[in-house]
Order: structure tokens, then sequence, then C-alpha cells
């Protein structure tokens, strides 16, 4: 279980995960090796992963969509593993309600979104029935649940972030 600290640390991380472990210390009253210490826990227990998170348009993936996806219900689970393992597929989770599972669906263009439909994911043994939402807009991507705000930089200070 989390304590109250951990969330802080992570909510640090969560707006920067490059912050100098120095900063995050001074602004949680904690020496900086408590901080690298919570943090390699952390990591080690599977909690916490410091990544590099790219705008998809950047990477040249500019058709992106969420699939419902219904499939036989005593597959799910083998189902849902399948399609994990599939590049485009970003973000991957079982569902109540219409649909068994929905992904998050990045592909280089609409023949490649169109193929990967057709061609990867209805051919899943398994899979019943699809239902495509084009994501036409994103307004707000983040991966930030904790609360901290982010660092304030003084004028007359280098950032030591980069």
């Amino acid at each position: 279980m989390l304590d109250e600290t951990d969330r802080a640390i992570i909510s640090y991380l969560q707006y920067d995960g490059r912050a100098p472990y120095t900063r995050i210390a001074e602004a949680l009253g904690l020496t900086e090796g408590a901080v690298r210490r919570r943090v390699k826990n952390l990591q080690d227990a599977g909690i916490l992963q410091i990544v590099a998170v790219v705008e998809p348009h950047e990477l040249g993936l500019t058709e992106a969509g969420m699939i419902g996806i219904t499939v036989e219900p005593s597959r799910i689970q083998e189902i849902a593993e399948e399609i994990a393992r599939l590049p485009e597929v970003s973000y991957l989770f079982q569902a109540a309600g219409e649909f068994d599972l929905f992904a998050e669906v990045f592909c280089e263009n609409r023949q490649h979104f169109v193929d990967f439909l057709n061609n990867r994911l209805q051919k899943i043994e398994g899979v019943v029935s699809t239902r495509t939402f084009i994501i036409l807009k994103m307004h707000k991507l983040s991966y930030r649940w904790g609360h901290a705000d982010p660092f304030e930089q003084p004028a007359e200070a280098p950032d030591l972030r980069s």
C-alpha cells in the first residue's frame, strides 16, 4: 500500500520523470537518499515506471481509434492477451457493458488502420464483433493521477531538469 510520501513522490515524477531527487527531497522535507530508495522500491514492486511519453502524431501514427470488442465469454482472458501483443494496441481494458474489451489503437494511416482491423483484430479466433470509434481530435492526453504541482523555477535559476 502506498503511503502519502510515496504518492507525493509519484506526483512530482508524473510532471517530470527526470526531476532530480534532490529537488523532490527538498519539496517534501526528505533526504535525497530516502527519495532514491522509495523510487527504487516502487519500481522493484512494479508500481512505478518512468518512461518517455511521445505524441503519437510525431511518430507518424496519424490514425487513432478506440475499438469496442465483443468476444466469446469463456475466452476473454486468452483473447485479451492475444490482442495486447499487437503493436498497434497502446491500451487495452476489460469493461462491463456492451463490449467485453476496449482497445486504443494507433496506426500510420487509414489503410494501416483498416488492415489492422480487418486482417488482424477481427481474424483473432473468438472475436465476435467490433465497433470502431475514430479519434478525430485529442483534447487531453495525460498520465498524471497525482496531485503535486509542477516545480516552480525561480526566474534567475537555471532549469535543473534538462
